[in-house]
């Protein structure tokens, strides 16, 4: 018997609404857990323990033998390691996430060697925290990869970026306690550390340093981070840094030391400490421009041994002396333009058997010289002579003092008191 029109009408809606069923379910099967990246294979950690079923260790030969990339999801509070896992590595790409963020690694039991070995391009690792290493929390050893909001504390070496390793992004991540946060082997390339936070490592917050200048490509970017009390924040040598926004706060004995070439920095804050500010030691074309610094009980910013270093900008206030020019290149000398240095506690611009140009600079209130040129006397050595050029700087009438071997200073301005 032949359908009524009612009938019809009535079939086809529960037609259409069972492909819009079965629509959703199918969508429902595409979508990913939290932290999974879409078309990857997802790999749980259900297991604590150093080995075992559902183990770190068993996700990591998972993951190498995968045929794309793969999603560990850290879903246990602590993991405790006893023997070195294996590398980090597949063809298609690594994500290692804490399901829940603060999934911890101990490694107090781990003999040696690094706790992650990233040897496979494509790793990314978001909110861990691995502590107690040995040696370093995290060795990288390949491109593209990606450290977030994971914490790194009571290492050797947070993170230690071999040579051959490029576009790295380490970003809102939290060093502290080891003996250095991150260390950087050469200048890599697409290299940014931004928005990270280093708390009392012993030796060094970031230590970028090679024995040769390694000039090949863009500088490293460390901006936008934050240091707190560091035995030394930065160190750099012959590493090519970008040094910007960073702020560097009660450093034991300096906030940055920079030798060799390829140092720029810029914009940075640094306040307090028991030491000094800036130090280019042993430097060649190092640029120090913009920064702020304030509450040290020594130098705002040393030149020692350096040539061709540019000081522009700078201001320097409430702390022991402002800046120092010791034993310089007089055939490539340092320059420091528009530099302010206001109430030092001893000298404001101190010039050691150096022969720097000092442009347009002020020293306001000093307490003891505004300006001391002194030769330098090497023990069984000849005299080195200090002869800066001054041009058009500003001493307070009080501190206007120059005590011997320079030019006089006749187009400088003394502001009376």
């Amino acid at each position: 018997m032949a359908l009524s029109r009612r009938s019809a009408v009535s079939l086809g809606v529960f037609a259409v609404l069972g492909v819009f069923v079965l629509l959703g379910l199918w969508y429902e099967s595409r979508q990913v857990s939290p932290g999974q990246a879409a078309d990857s294979a997802a790999i749980n950690v259900t297991n604590g323990d150093d080995r075992g079923p559902g183990s770190l260790r068993e996700a990591l030969f998972i993951a190498a033998s995968a045929d794309g990339e793969v999603t560990i999801s850290v879903r246990v509070p602590k993991m405790t390691l006893a023997t070195a896992l294996p590398p980090l590595v597949n063809s298609r790409g690594v994500r290692l996430v804490a399901a829940e963020p603060g999934a911890e690694i101990d490694a107090s039991g781990l003999p040696g060697g690094p706790v992650l070995d990233i040897s496979g391009a494509n790793v990314s690792i978001e909110g861990l925290h691995i502590r107690n290493c040995k040696e370093s929390g995290i060795l990288l050893r390949a491109e593209h990869f990606r450290l977030q909001s994971t914490t790194i504390e009571s290492c050797d070496v947070g993170v230690d970026i071999a040579e051959n390793a490029g576009q790295v992004l380490l970003e809102g991540n939290r060093f502290a306690g080891n003996r250095i946060g991150v260390r950087f082997a050469a200048s890599n390339r697409n290299t940014i550390a931004v928005k990270n936070e280093f708390n009392e490592n012993r030796d060094a917050g970031v230590w970028a340093v090679r024995g040769e200048p390694d000039l090949r490509g863009e500088a490293i970017s460390i901006r936008e981070n934050r240091f707190t009390k560091e035995r030394i924040g930065i160190v750099t040598a012959n590493v090519s840094v970008s040094l910007e926004r960073n702020e560097l706060l009660d450093a034991r004995e300096m906030a940055m030391q920079l030798m060799g070439a390829g140092a720029v920095v810029r914009g940075n804050r640094v306040s307090g400490g028991g030491g000094m500010g800036i130090v280019a030691e042993n430097a060649r074309g190092t640029v120090i421009e913009t920064n702020e610094l304030d509450g040290l009980t020594a130098y705002g910013i040393m030149v020692k041994g350096s040539a061709d270093a540019v000081l522009r900008g700078n201001r320097v206030h409430n702390s022991g002396y402002g800046l120092a020019f010791v034993v310089g290149n007089a055939r490539s000398p340092s320059t420091a333009i528009e530099n302010t240095i206001i109430e030092p506690k001893g000298n404001g611009i101190e010039v050691i058997g150096d022969s720097p140009i000092l442009r347009r600079n002020h020293v306001l209130r000093p307490r003891a010289l505004a300006l001391k040129v002194v030769d330098f006397q090497p023990e069984g050595g000849a005299k080195v002579r200090s002869q800066p050029f001054l041009e058009g700087n500003n001493f307070d009438a009080g501190g206007a003092i120059i005590a011997s071997g320079t030019a006089p200073p006749t187009t400088n301005t003394v502001t009376p008191q």
